[in-house]
């Protein structure tokens, strides 16, 4: 029988981030109607903004906001969710998330890509993981910044959880 390790990356662990580097995340998502309607009405958010296309055209008039918008909550989860192959495969523990940051709004078939900058990375407490913070980018398909976030994790140490 493999070992466990061997289902996932080979370089995702403690040892292998650096401060500074920055990692260009391999997937991009194009976000759906299906995406915003169906998640949108999950978590109970009403905001006629997500759900309401004729109100949009005609209430505002601010460029970006004159049709139905997806649900930011969306958005950072998926920037996070294509970061999470690269930066939470050797995740023990989330630790927390903070300066999150909508900057501009994303529409039904925009594709979003991640990006990520490794900030800090500091001895843990325990002796099989250290922690990183992580600063997290979602970019679409123009290249604008749609989300930035900062995320800080305890992660697993090669020297420990590793094949040896």
């Amino acid at each position: 029988m493999t070992q466990l390790s061997s289902r996932t990356s080979a370089d995702n662990y403690f040892e292998n981030f650096e401060v500074g580097q920055v990692i260009a995340h391999a997937r991009g998502k194009t976000m759906t109607e299906m995406d915003n309607v169906l998640l949108t009405n999950m978590v109970m958010n009403t905001a006629q903004g997500h759900f309401n296309e004729h109100l949009m055209n005609r209430s505002s008039g601010i460029p970006g906001f004159d049709t139905r918008i997806v649900f930011g909550g969306i958005n950072f989860s998926l920037v996070i969710g294509l970061a999470a192959q690269d930066t939470g495969e050797q995740v023990l523990e989330e630790l927390g998330m903070d300066k999150i940051r909508l900057k501009t709004p994303v529409h039904h078939g925009d594709t979003l890509y991640a990006f990520t900058e490794v900030l800090e990375k500091v001895e843990g407490d325990r002796s099989d993981a250290g922690i990183i913070r992580f600063k997290h980018f979602g970019i679409n398909q123009e290249d604008k910044l749609v989300y930035e976030g900062e995320r800080t994790v305890l992660m697993k140490r090669r020297s420990t959880w590793g094949d040896r």
